[in-house]
């Protein structure tokens, strides 16, 4: 492929939103030792991508400008580097890419093999697309922050998913079942109907005084909140929490890290604690075989041309999509 051009979307410098993405021709990237060339099939947004331009994660990111926005991939593995072992040409792979360098809003883009798995013919690209930093996020917050078994066993607790019908939350409502859970999920009244049918027990609007408050309509504290939204105090979960109860925060502000630390700091049994996910091809793995065996499902809100990018990008900006929003070359 050296020398050949692809068709990809950049921004130049901080801020400006979807107006600030650029269509341009620009080489197609070589595959190091340790990494796979693919022909991307479908890119996942996440907030993360727009958080990234806006200036919220510099000076570690990005590494350089021009950038290619976007991390989370399906396609298929054109070239290989040296020491890859797993994969070979042909192969239908998902993957997420670099942060540093990002690279999921073009034709071709190139993956490290220790972050990318196989996909099987009953998974589409854009529901593999779909898994890597949503998908990962909500397992791991359930699986390791909150204990819970997804084969039933253990206790049943009682589990709150804040915007149960964002990228994250709409997976971790659909995790959590999949354990010796009740689920209580927040949302705005138009996906009301949609989170029930993702299999929460009780749904909230979160504009009504009850959903503000948290309050479970069946009087449940909450033993874990997986906490998908932004803006909602600890003042407003800790009266809602059992005893030990632990609100996991996916998306940490700097007012959630203060609250974390005057918890630790008091002994306080009821804790808010910040929780990073760690992406891997092992949990990565994990959600595609669950898709496979339909028991998830990536809900797709919105599909757009990688030529109509900025559509997709303040869709995503916007942030009230159901599901996740796909960006196809």
């Amino acid at each position: 492929m050296a020398g050949k051009l692809m068709k990809a979307v950049q921004y130049f410098g901080y801020g400006g939103g979807a107006a600030a993405l650029k269509h341009v021709e620009v080489p197609v990237p070589t595959p190091g030792k340790d990494e796979l060339l693919l022909k991307l099939e479908a890119t996942s947004l996440n907030a993360v991508d727009w958080k990234i331009q806006k200036g919220k994660i510099r000076p570690f990111l990005p590494r350089k400008f021009p950038y290619i926005p976007a991390m989370d991939v399906a396609g298929e593995v054109v070239e290989v580097g040296a020491e890859v072992k797993t994969f070979k040409a042909g192969d239908k792979v998902v993957a997420t890419l670099s942060f540093s360098y990002g690279g999921g809003l073009a034709e071709f883009a190139v993956a490290k093999e220790r972050l990318t798995v196989s996909r099987p013919p009953e998974v589409s690209a854009a529901d593999a697309a779909g898994l890597p930093i949503a998908g990962i996020t909500a397992l791991q917050a359930l699986t390791q922050s909150a204990g819970i078994k997804l084969d039933r066993s253990g206790q049943q607790v009682s589990i709150l998913v804040t915007a149960a019908s964002s990228g994250v939350g709409h997976y971790a409502v659909q995790l959590a079942k999949l354990g010796n859970t009740h689920v209580t999920a927040t949302c705005g009244a138009r996906n009301l109907d949609f989170v029930k049918h993702l299999g929460a027990d009780e749904v909230l609007d979160y504009k009504t005084p009850d959903g503000a408050a948290l309050k479970s309509p069946s009087g449940r504290k909450y033993d874990f909140v997986i906490h998908c939204a932004t803006g909602i105090p600890w003042s407003t979960f800790e009266p809602n929490l059992s005893p030990n109860g632990k609100v996991f925060d996916l998306t940490p502000s700097s007012s959630g890290l203060l609250t974390f630390v005057l918890k630790k700091v008091t002994f306080s049994k009821k804790q808010l604690l910040p929780v990073f996910a760690t992406l891997n091809a092992e949990s990565l793995d994990d959600l595609v075989k669950l898709v496979k065996e339909g028991k998830l499902k990536t809900v797709i809100d919105s599909r757009h041309s990688l030529s109509k990018a900025e559509d997709a990008w303040a869709k995503c900006v916007e942030g009230h999509a159901t599901g996740k929003i796909i960006v196809e070359p």
